[in-house]
């Protein structure tokens, strides 16, 4: 936390101590006041259930000055506050090593069923577009903010076949987003990229941009031949590590199904969010109002500033 104003704070926690101080003698001098009974054991008797009424008066009247005495230094806290101008691509690998049956039924069904997860754990807010990529990129959906349209078009991504082109797909990506607000990036993919651009390039460049690409390795080290090809299935975790680390963003390993379900569904629910410095300046002052005004009504009502 910090203070817009540190002087005044440090005024106002100079005001909450004397504060304190006057209102402990004022206990103190209703207390004596209130020992003048002629039937002591009575006086005890009477008092003992409630001992614990001007101790609770006393913090909660020390925690309304220290409340307001926050509010005058104008505080600023980090907190995760919703996205109002967030701009996702997902950019699926539609290669020929995305038909793999590893991951069931194939990594490219999985993909897409993952996509949709995410679609739907996003802000309504949010804009998203999807991007396909196998020997080259193509925009399946320019980014939008009516989900139902965007998962309607995870149709349109074409099956799997080709080379695996993901240095275009990050590039097409940094093309079509608009020039400021919350963007980020997220490839799914097994992350073999052998044509095309080079993404550790790309995904050097969109960190500078402050545009982090979250990579989702999809597939197992061993996933055996690729439909209709002698070549084997694998992954990249290494590429994928690293264009995750140099753009600012992180990776995740997806080796089934629900794994990869979990994973974009995980993060559309945090990239719902980023963290801000807010003002909390009316949150302090509105509680320690309160909380002051209820002190001193229930001390008046229970006689203790009588």
């Amino acid at each position: 936390m910090s203070f817009a104003h540190p002087l005044r704070f440090a005024f106002a926690v100079v005001a909450a101590i004397l504060f304190a101080v006057v209102y402990a003698r004022l206990v103190r001098r209703k207390t004596a006041h209130d020992l003048a009974y002629s039937n002591l054991a009575f006086f005890a008797d009477a008092v003992k259930p409630r001992t614990w009424i001007p101790r609770a008066l006393s913090v909660s009247a020390v925690a309304a000055i220290v409340a307001l005495a926050f509010a005058a230094g104008e505080p600023r806290m980090t907190a995760p506050v919703p996205v109002r101008d967030g701009s996702v691509f997902i950019c699926i690998d539609t290669s020929g090593s995305m038909a793999a049956g590893d991951v069931a039924p194939t990594r490219a069904a999985a993909a897409l069923a993952a996509a949709r997860a995410f679609i739907e754990e996003s802000s309504p807010g949010t804009r998203i577009g999807i991007i396909a990529f196998s020997s080259g990129a193509s925009m399946i959906q320019p980014l939008s903010s009516d989900h139902s349209q965007v998962e309607a078009a995870l149709a349109a991504v074409p099956s799997p076949s080709g080379a695996t082109a993901i240095g275009d797909a990050l590039r097409l990506a940094a093309a079509s987003f608009p020039s400021g607000g919350h963007r980020l990036v997220i490839l799914v993919t097994d992350g073999v990229s052998n044509v095309g651009v080079d993404p550790e390039h790309v995904a050097e460049w969109l960190g500078t941009q402050k545009i982090p690409v979250y990579t989702i390795g999809i597939g197992t080290p061993n996933g055996g031949e690729i439909p209709g090809s002698s070549d084997e299935a694998t992954i990249d975790e290494g590429a994928l590590q690293s264009y995750a680390n140099v753009s600012g963003g992180a990776y995740a390993r997806a080796q089934n199904a629900t794994q990869l379900h979990d994973a974009l569904a995980r993060l559309g629910r945090v990239t719902a969010f980023e963290r801000k410095r807010v003002d909390v300046t009316g949150a302090f002052t509105l509680g320690g109002v309160v909380l002051l005004v209820g002190v001193f009504l229930a001390g008046f009502g229970l006689g203790r500033f009588a």
